[in-house]
Formats: structure tokens, sequence, C-alpha cells
């Protein structure tokens, strides 16, 4: 069976048919992973009421080791395929068993090294989440080859059908044996529960299968070549992310771990909805335009703007509302979890100018240069770690919002040269969404903390407040960005009224037929 691969023609799409597929998978995964957050939103929330802040640190202190492995797993190889132009059938069979081989090996070393988790962390129980959750490894192994070929067609049933079933997956069966008393074991069943979804439905949807060519050592090689810059990255990555929970689970305690991931997984679900949008459509529309500097520069400001324009309120709300809201939604008990939130609010802006300028460097084939990026972060990261943690969790967040921030305008620079564009672009790009932002935030600030105190009210007046300081942050960013740069504005305002035309009466058909012609 021949695999789905693109043509000749479809990798040099002409810049109209290019820029109908990336906004159509632009919308459908901005769409559908609004859906997969605000259910991932609503499980964290469910999930607190079920759950202790110890419960849910050990979770974090057991998972460390096998979230480190899982980039091994992969070693930058599924990158390396949706970036082929050549011998792609032959491609995908030799990542399949590259990455099955290594997934094998690192479910063995990670149920071998299970008990080193539980010695760190001083406690058993760590040890064998560390040790049960060791064959997630291998089934996350599985998933890369179809996972490649649906992002290298911008498929939008990745987007619609897959994050979606395996959000909800997770959040059933984690908050099902929450409710049975299984305590951390139902994070750990519910995370098998979303892989084994994941690995399913990607393999339905890719229509690819294995034993369609020979895999070549040759072409392991230059596939490797491609992806050693990002599994370094990626690991370097997860060095870091795994060294703070063990820091603050040792020099702190499990309760604050607990404390800390929660606060991080809030700040996060907004930034994973930016950076799976933009690298499932941005990458293989940049590796398609590489080429073409006229279509590549232009595109690559335009994503700039609008991440940038979405990414900035969001952090500023965090650092309005984030603590009230976490109060309000998660309960007293957990206000720790919405201080560090307040402090990590820069995560998202940071993480943002960094995917967008990493998917463009690797699109360009050159993915040495995000190992400078990656030596920053890590550097700076665990710098700042060591530096801050005597001052407790809040000490914490700031590193991580810092560390964001200053990898996110190096990443920036990187990508200047190789897209080609000058620096003045950039700060055009950016600098009106960032100063509307935090207008917005400082009048928000004042509302909630002078005003309104959301947190010190009952729960529906609470959820009614905290409304209230959205609309205000809404109504004064939108008007601040009107007047710095209206053309951004009235780009939306037209957007929003195609949407609504679209979704209108009979739009159904008229989108059948238009596709028909197309």
């Amino acid at each position: 069976m021949d695999s789905p691969q693109p043509s000749s023609t479809d990798i040099q799409a002409p810049a109209s048919q290019l820029r109908k597929k990336l906004t159509r998978v632009a919308t459908a995964s901005a769409a559908a992973q609004a859906v997969t957050q605000t259910v991932s939103l609503l499980q964290t929330v469910v999930l607190a009421r079920l759950l202790t802040p110890a419960e849910v640190g050990l979770f974090a202190a057991g998972t460390v080791l096998t979230a480190l492995l899982v980039e091994f797993s992969e070693g930058g190889l599924r990158a390396a395929l949706v970036n082929r132009d050549r011998d792609v059938d032959a491609a995908a069979e030799t990542v399949f068993w590259a990455t099955l081989v290594s997934g094998v090996l690192m479910s063995l070393g990670a149920l071998a090294a299970a008990p080193l988790i539980g010695i760190v962390f001083d406690d058993g129980t760590a040890g064998l989440v560390a040790a049960a959750s060791a064959g997630g490894l291998l089934l996350y192994s599985l998933t890369n080859v179809p996972e490649a070929f649906l992002q290298r067609e911008f498929s939008v049933r990745r987007s619609t059908v897959v994050a979606p079933i395996v959000s909800l997956s997770f959040a059933a069966v984690s908050i099902l044996f929450a409710v049975l008393d299984f305590g951390v074991w139902s994070l750990v069943i519910g995370t098998y529960a979303s892989s084994g979804a994941l690995l399913v439905a990607v393999w339905l949807l890719a229509g690819w299968r294995p034993g369609t060519a020979k895999p070549s050592v040759r072409l392991w090689r230059e596939l490797a070549r491609y992806g050693f810059p990002l599994l370094v990255d990626r690991t370097a990555s997860q060095i870091r992310t795994t060294t703070e929970p063990v820091v603050i689970g040792r020099l702190l305690d499990t309760a604050a771990l607990g404390f800390y991931r929660y606060g991080l997984r809030i700040a996060r679900l907004p930034v994973d909805v930016m950076i799976r949008v933009v690298a499932y459509a941005l990458f293989p529309a940049f590796s398609r335009i590489a080429a073409e500097p006229a279509r590549l520069r232009p595109n690559f400001l335009k994503a700039l703007r609008w991440v940038t324009f979405c990414a900035a309120p969001v952090s500023g709300l965090m650092v309005a509302i984030g603590e009230p809201a976490a109060v309000v939604v998660l309960g007293e008990p957990w206000r720790a979890a919405g201080t560090v939130l307040v402090a990590m609010a820069g995560l998202g802006i940071g993480k943002a100018l960094a995917s967008v300028s990493e998917e463009a460097i690797k699109g360009c084939g050159r993915t040495a240069l995000i190992n400078r990026a990656t030596a920053v972060e890590f550097v700076l990261g665990l710098g700042l770690l060591v530096l801050v943690v005597p001052f407790g969790l809040v000490g914490v967040g700031l590193a991580v919002s810092l560390t964001a921030l200053v990898v996110g305008i190096f990443c920036l620079v990187l990508a200047r040269p190789v897209v080609g564009v000058r620096s003045m672009e950039i700060v055009r790009a950016t600098l009106p969404s960032v100063l509307a932002s935090l207008a917005a935030t400082a009048t928000t600030a004042a509302l909630e903390h002078l005003v309104l105190h959301s947190d010190s009210r009952a729960t529906v007046t609470a959820v009614a407040f905290l409304a209230l300081d959205g609309l205000a942050f809404l109504l004064v960013y939108v008007a601040v960005l009107a007047a710095m740069a209206p053309s951004m504005v009235a780009t939306l305002a037209r957007s929003v009224v195609a949407a609504a035309r679209r979704a209108g009466p009979g739009s159904g058909d008229r989108r059948d037929q238009r596709s028909r012609t197309v």
C-alpha cells in the first residue's frame, strides 16, 4: 500500500493553495485545542478536589524519568520525516523500526531505574509509580511515523479528532479512578488510557502500515543528522524540567511539588494550545517555502504578529487575576498554586516567540542553530533554579518566566538572519500587542485587587467577578491595540465576520461545493 505523502506538486504548492491548507489546519487545530484544553482545565479542577497536593506531587516525582527518556525514543526522527522530500516510504520504514527499538530499550531502562526514583525522593511510592509508567515509552514510540504523516498532510483530522479523544480519555479514566479512591494511581491509569487512545487513533487515521519499503542504515544516518540537534534540544529541556521537580521535592516537600505542578499545568494550558497549533501547521509550511524568501519572510512576520497577539494577553491576564482565579477554581488549599501561576506568567509569551522562531529554523534545515538556544535555556534555567529555590515557589516560578522570555528573544535573534527579516520588522510585529497587554494588565489588576476581591466572595459571585475582570481586560486590550495597530483589529474583525457567515445557514453546502471545486 502506498503511504500518504505529498506529491511533488503539493510540495511546491502555489501560495494560495498552501495558504488555504495552512489556514484550514491552523483553524482546526486552534478549535480542537480550545476543546482539549477546556477538558484539561476541567479535569485539573476536578482532580484538585479529589486528590491532595502530595498525591499530585508523587505522580510528578514518579514520572520524571519517563518524561526525560521519551525524547530519546523519538530521537528527532519524526521531525526529519516531516521535513523529508524524497524516499519518503523508505524513510518512514526506517524511522518506524529505529524508534520502536529505541522505545523498547527505553522502557526496559526506565523499569530498571525505577528504584532510584524512590531513593531520590525518599518515597517508595514514587519508585512504584516510575516502574508502572515505564511502558508508556513503548506506546509513544509507536506513534511517531503515523503522527509524522498526518503532519505532512496538514491533516485536520489529527487536530479535530485525535487531540480531543486523547484529552477526554485521560480525564474520564483518571477522574473515575480518583472517585474510586485510587489516589496517585488514578493518574497513572489515566495516562495509559490516553496513550492507548492516541496510538489507536493515529494509526487508524494515517493509513500507513510498515512493510511497504525496506529500512536503510544510510537513510537513518541522514535522518539522524537532521534530527540530532532536535534530540539534544529536547533532551536538555527534559533534563532541566526533570531537575526542577527533583530540586523542589528534595529541598521543599511533595506538597510544594504538587503546587508547582498544578501552577505549571495551568500556566501551560494556553501555551500548549499555541505551541501545538504553531508547530503542527507552521513547520511543514515553512519546510515547503524555505527556498522562497519572498514567501518565507512575510509569512514568518505574520505568524509572529498573531502569536504575540494571542500570547501577550494570556500572560497579562495571569498576572492580573492568576491567584484569585486559582483559589476560586481549585479551592483555598491550592492558593499557593495560584501564586506560582502568577510568577510563571512570562512562560506564555516566551514560549510563543521561541516556537515560531524554532519552526522557521527547522523548516529551513538549520536545526544545529537550535542547540545555541538549548544551551542558553539549560544553563540559565538550572542556574536560576539553584539561586532562587531558597526563596520558595515564587522564586521558582520567576525563574521559569525569566528563562522563557530570554530564550524566546534569543530564538528570534537566531531566526532573523535565517528568515531574512530586520530587527525593526520584528519589533513592529510584536510591540503593539505587548504594550496593549501591559495596559490591560494594569487596569485589570487594579480592578480585581482594589475593588472586586473575587477570592473572598461566594462561588457564584466570584465567578461573575472573574468574568468581569476578563471582560475589562479584553476591552482595554482591544482599545489600545486599535489605537496602535488598527490594521490588526480590522483584519481580526473581518475574520470574525467571515467566520460568522460561514457558520450561517447553508454554509455547509457552500463549503462542500468549494471543496469539490478545489
